[in-house]
């Protein structure tokens, strides 16, 4: 029972807290509601960001395969800081410089309308049967774990999920369908910081009780009972191969960090580049620090459990919270998850929105329409998409690799593609839009009869960068028969100032060494 009150506190206060901040904002303008009416800073960008990014899709689904592969995985999470100072020095400039709302916007100035709609639409199922449904159930099996509501309602489990995903699906609608980008970003802010704390004290708490008292000793004990878990560098038929950092890995990273409308909103929000900046870099230094709450307590309950949850690997992480924290802060910690899962859920509901409102209605059914009519278009696109999610999420259970594997294989149906047109339009002049369609669906089909149908034994992430290599082939042999007709489309407006921050240089090269520290340090564990 107190478990469910300061749940239901918390949650209440960050709701109360998001209207507080919005109750004078002007949220019928198409920059004030999608772009959180360019006024977003350095602190807020990066706490919304990491709480966009990391959802309980992490933590339940990395501290999962963690508990059965160990820190081989951290790969994910450190590399993001490479791309990160990339975004900020190079991509997130030009965006700005642009006024870009949407990323397809890009695309339609450096290529044309057609590959800009195409885009969108590519975007909108991603988010529809990957994204969207992986973040609704991984949520749900947190808080059913946590709350036991199959057992509280009386219903099976099965049905508690169901009820589970519904309530959180709802409750996430309504941030992003009636407060747009500021909402999100606001709730973000307190839900993000407050997860980097929780989720430190969960590691931390475990650690001083192994260690009767010390966090050090706790950390050795762990170690030496499977040192094996805290190698950096996965061996070839390991679910991450330390070759994949050099191949489809990077390629993923630059797209995620530097192109993902979900992401780089925030970015496009700010009210100045030195902000933009900031909230790129500031998010790479979380980075650094966010497997120590999605990577080791994954390794912690191995210590805990042994191999007794082998089989239900994304179980690992609500057991151990159960386990270690007092019955107090059960209830704030699930609301912080809660606040995770709703982040990324309303965050990808309000990009979902931005797109198909700015990038498909306005351009092709209603090229007059004013603001308030596009905000509203925004809203119902929440909605149905909504709809979508909830009932597509339960299918995803079961995932054989781990719901985070899941997500990756999916993600790379439209990342890889999207990924290799972006970087194309960005430095190589030669290649037209006519080239850039064609990979677009070149791509696609290789990676879903390589990964899905024939099943080729390559990891896939390996097969990101054979595709991506294929794209690039295929868009030079099309643009050399249908070469480019139309320059790259620049305005001449200033939408904020330009100036850069001048700690950039300093906090990328920092960012750059911690990074290769990390392997240096952990590559030998074992």
């Amino acid at each position: 029972m107190y478990t469910a009150l300061t749940f239901i506190g918390f949650t209440l206060f960050v709701a109360f807290y998001s209207w507080y901040k919005l109750r004078k904002e002007k949220l019928n303008s198409k920059d004030g509601y999608f772009l959180g009416g360019r006024s977003l800073t350095g602190v807020v960008i990066a706490g919304s960001m990491l709480l966009t990014n990391i959802s309980t899709e992490h933590l339940i689904g990395m501290n999962g395969s963690s508990y059965k592969n160990g820190f081989i995985i951290i790969a994910w999470e450190v590399t993001s800081a490479l791309a990160l100072v990339v975004a900020a020095i190079y991509f997130v400039p030009k965006y700005l410089k642009m006024g870009l709302t949407t990323i397809p916007e890009y695309l339609e100035k450096r290529f044309d309308s057609t590959t800009r709609t195409l885009v969108a639409l590519f975007l909108m199922i991603s988010f529809i049967v990957t994204l969207l449904p992986i973040v609704l159930y991984t949520g749900a099996i947190n808080l059913e774990s946590i709350f036991n509501v199959s057992e509280v309602l009386e219903v099976s489990k099965k049905e508690g999920l169901w009820i589970t995903v519904v309530a959180v699906g709802i409750l996430g609608s309504i941030y992003a369908i009636f407060g747009g980008l500021k909402a999100v970003a606001v709730s973000d802010t307190i839900n993000g910081y407050g997860l980097l704390i929780g989720g430190l004290a969960i590691p931390l708490i475990a650690l001083v009780s192994i260690g009767d008292g010390n966090p050090l000793a706790g950390l050795t004990k762990v170690y030496n009972h499977s040192p094996e878990k805290f190698n950096v560098i996965g061996a070839k038929d390991s679910v991450l191969p330390f070759e994949v950092l050099f191949t489809g890995l990077i390629i993923n990273q630059l797209y995620f960090w530097s192109m993902n409308q979900t992401i780089i909103q925030r970015a496009l929000g700010a009210k100045n580049l030195v902000e933009a900046q900031k909230g790129l870099l500031y998010t790479g230094v979380l980075k650094i620090l966010v497997p120590i709450i999605i990577i080791l307590p994954g390794v912690i309950g191995f210590y805990y459990f042994g191999d007794s949850m082998h089989e239900n690997q994304d179980m690992i992480y609500p057991e151990l919270i159960k386990k270690v924290l007092p019955v107090g802060l059960v209830g704030i910690f699930a609301a912080i998850v809660m606040g995770a899962v709703l982040s990324t859920f309303n965050s990808v509901l309000n990009s979902a929105a931005t797109i198909f409102s700015i990038d498909v209605f306005k351009r092709h059914f209603g090229k007059n329409c004013s603001d308030r009519k596009l905000v509203k278009v925004g809203k119902l696109t929440s909605l149905i998409l909504a709809i979508f999610a909830i009932l597509v999420a339960p299918m995803v259970a079961n995932a054989p690799d781990g719901l985070y594997q899941l997500l990756q294989q999916l993600n790379g149906i439209f990342f890889i593609p999207i990924a290799s047109i972006m970087l194309a339009g960005f430095f190589l002049k030669s290649i037209s839009a006519m080239g850039a369609k064609v990979a677009l669906f070149v791509g696609l089909i290789f990676y879903i009869l390589t990964t899905f149908i024939f099943k080729v034994d390559i990891h896939f992430v390996h097969i990101w960068g054979i595709e991506f290599v294929l794209n690039l082939v295929v868009m030079f042999a099309v643009s050399y028969f249908y070469p480019p007709t139309q320059e790259m489309q620049q305005d001449n407006i200033v939408f904020v100032e330009m100036k850069t921050w001048k700690y950039t240089k300093p906090m990328a090269i920092m960012l750059c060494v911690v990074t290769v520290a990390i392997y240096i340090l952990l590559g030998n564990a074992s």
